[in-house]
């Protein structure tokens, strides 16, 4: 079975690369833009659908504010976009916010944002998979009530490229991301002309009207107005999810790491903001009116369109539009943007991992995730966020509506501490600093981040009240459960590393007073032979072998074959009513274990090597009950002796000889180390 499992894990994830070769994974610019960017790009995809189906609340007058609140989401964005540049320069060791926070407000106001972050993170991938298909679903309705299957498939083809290697997956995204990039653009330019020369049309959802949900008949009036439109704006910077991804991957940049990284920030930054604004734009010139459940809430000549009207995304209706007379460009930006929506949670896939194997090397996540796999990505991190993942989208049956109500609480209380933080270290740092160029520059640095503190702490308000009972509250109640969580795994750590650690080595007892060796036997055939060998090579204090009886007559045989075969080791029958073999072993060595509890108590157990992965369901079920049983018991140490099948005949008949004559051999040895230990060394002083 591990042959097999082997095979197969060459086949999805590659050969193993040597860790020399760790620098050839390095992402050189043109790939780390679509590796790290594809989510914040992606969110262009969703964030303008939010914006309008939010305002549409009020009816169709409050629409013509989207244009405002996407220049409000572009100026946050140009904010954090500023003051992530100057975390890359700072702390370019691939901590990004959790360093940041843990350096310079203490660990548990990192811990809190590495709950945070590792939250998002998932939430990442569970809505741009969603997201992405339910573009696929619109254009082929057949898929629509596989939605949740081709969900986790996806993510689960995601894991798969990423546990090949950031290299190899950041060449498969490459293509697709400025695709999308170069379609949304051509979209863009081909509207604006379009716009300019007076022949740009009207979008298909233009000519339904939008009817003002109860009780908003009165528009954005009063304080009630005023909220819809910060609950509109916090839907909007979902666009700046995916920013912080840079900060933790700054490792994975070729040389020189931080500019790199800050230049790939940058761009990512300006494409994302012009294509927010574009699309905003362009759905207000159009026209297009999108609404929380289109069945009820649009109308046409004063009837409900009803639930056979499918609403199509904005960045679909616009195309749709603009490439009226040219149905294939149409089909272009619709895939690639449903493409960028599902490749989008690549960029989690770079940045859980990272963070993940940080936190693991800090002792808050199991040690394990800090490790690298074959190819030289963190395997075990990529794989907890693909559980992640599929248990979101299984339990929100892919539905983006419901997800995105969780989504970028996480993302802002990191953005907010993080900044912070970056405040907190240019002061500290220009309090040791002497030289003028070096001092101007850090108070500049200081200024960006204070802006950042400002504008992501308002920002990080606006969506705890708007968002909180619409979902928030679920992502602040799993934060919490990992912060606890990772705490009490830092104290489990901490523990075993004071009850483990070694005062004084040469007071310390490193041997038992005593061992006593049981050997478990059911016949007397090759793999018992070979476990009695075993067992006196090790010069055990006493041996024994041990076998239960159930009642059929095997242990009468087996005790007529030992007496045959005068084999120099007593055996132990163990009487078994009720014909369990397991729990009478068991029982047995705990009880020798209590007679003698400085002693230590080595179990040894013949098992079978198979040559078929079947044949395991055939051989060591009671040994495998055996091993897990006796694995917690203190003093108690299990040996597996391996006995190989499939072996010729005569193998079979020389082993068989050789381990009886060994068997003698290993009891005279035994006897003669049993009585030099006894006799005192030529320097011990006499009694």
């Amino acid at each position: 079975m591990r042959d097999f499992a082997d095979r197969l894990k060459r086949l999805l994830v590659g050969r193993p690369v040597p860790s020399q070769a760790l620098g050839e994974t390095l992402l050189p610019k043109r790939i780390a833009l679509p590796v790290f960017a594809s989510d914040a790009l992606s969110s262009v995809g969703y964030a303008p659908d939010e914006v309008l189906v939010t305002l549409a609340v009020a009816g169709l007058a409050a629409t013509a504010l989207s244009p405002w609140i996407a220049l409000a989401v572009v100026g946050v964005l140009v904010v954090v976009v500023a003051s992530y540049r100057q975390t890359v320069h700072a702390y370019p060791s691939g901590g990004g916010d959790y360093e940041v926070v843990s350096t310079n407000l203490g660990p548990h106001a990192g811990l809190l944002v590495a709950s945070a972050l590792l939250v998002d993170y998932v939430l990442t991938v569970a809505v741009s998979v969603s997201s992405g298909t339910s573009y696929l679903a619109a254009a082929v309705p057949s898929v629509a009530p596989y939605k949740v299957q081709v969900a986790v498939g996806v993510v689960t083809l995601l894991a798969v490229l990423n546990l090949r290697g950031s290299r190899e997956s950041g060449g498969a995204f490459a293509v697709p991301t400025y695709l999308y990039m170069a379609a949304i653009g051509a979209m863009v330019v081909a509207g604006l002309l379009q716009e300019l020369t007076g022949h740009l049309g009207r979008a298909e959802s233009a000519g339904f009207d939008i009817v003002a949900q109860p009780g908003w008949d009165q528009g954005l009036a009063g304080l009630a107005g005023a909220f819809l439109i910060l609950r509109a704006f916090s839907s909007g910077c979902a666009a700046l999810t995916g920013v912080e991804a840079i900060s933790n991957g700054v490792p994975s940049f070729q040389r020189p790491k931080s500019r790199n990284a800050a230049t790939t920030l940058l761009l990512l930054g300006s494409i994302a903001a012009l294509m927010l604004l574009s699309i905003i734009h362009l759905a207000g010139a159009t026209g297009v009116h999108m609404v929380e459940n289109p069945a009820t809430g649009l109308t046409s000549n004063g009837q409900p369109l009803g639930a056979s009207y499918h609403q199509d995304p904005v960045i679909g209706q616009i195309a749709a539009t603009v490439f009226s007379g040219f149905k294939p460009m149409f089909y272009l930006v619709t895939a690639v943007t449903g493409l960028i929506l599902v490749l989008a949670a690549n960029t989690a896939f770079n940045g859980f991992p990272v963070l993940a194997s940080v936190l693991g090397r800090d002792e808050f996540l199991p040690r394990q995730l800090s490790q690298r796999g074959d190819r030289l990505a963190y395997s075990n991190g990529i794989i907890v966020l693909w559980l992640g993942a599929v248990a979101f989208i299984v339990g929100f049956q892919a539905d983006t509506n419901s997800l995105i109500q969780l989504y970028i609480v996480g993302v802002f209380i990191s953005f907010t501490l993080s900044q912070v933080g970056m405040v907190r270290h240019w002061t500290r740092e220009l309090a040791t600093v002497t030289d003028a160029r070096s001092r101007s520059r850090m108070r500049r640095s200081r200024v960006i981040n204070a802006v950042g503190v400002a504008g992501t702490g308002l920002v990080l308000v606006i969506v705890l009240v708007t968002k909180l009972t619409r979902g928030a509250w679920v992502t602040l109640t799993i934060m919490g459960f990992l912060y606890l969580v990772m705490n009490r795994i830092r104290r489990h750590y901490q523990r075993v590393a004071e009850e483990v650690a070694v005062a004084d080595l040469h007071d310390s007892r490193v041997l038992p007073a005593h061992v006593h060796a049981i050997v478990l036997a059911s016949r007397l055939h090759q793999p018992t032979l070979r476990a009695l060998t075993y067992a006196q090579s090790t010069h055990p204090t006493s041996i024994e072998a041990v076998t239960v009886d159930t009642g059929d007559g095997g242990a009468d045989r087996l005790l007529d074959a030992w007496d045959d075969a005068e084999l120099p080791v007593p055996l132990t029958i163990l009487d078994s009513p009720f014909r369990d073999i397991t729990r009478p072993i068991i029982s047995y060595v705990r009880s020798v274990r209590r007679e003698s509890p400085r002693d230590l108590v080595v179990v040894f157990l013949p098992e079978y090597l198979v040559r078929h992965w079947w044949e395991q369901i055939l051989h060591n079920q009671t040994a495998l009950r055996l091993k897990t049983a006796l694995l917690f018991t203190p003093g108690v140490v299990v040996a597996s002796v391996p006995w190989q099948l499939g072996l010729g005949e005569g193998a079979r008949l020389s082993r068989t000889s050789r381990s009886r004559t060994d068997i003698q051999d290993a009891d005279v040895a035994s006897r003669d180390a049993d009585a030099s230990r006894l006799a005192p060394l030529p320097h011990e002083e006499q009694p």
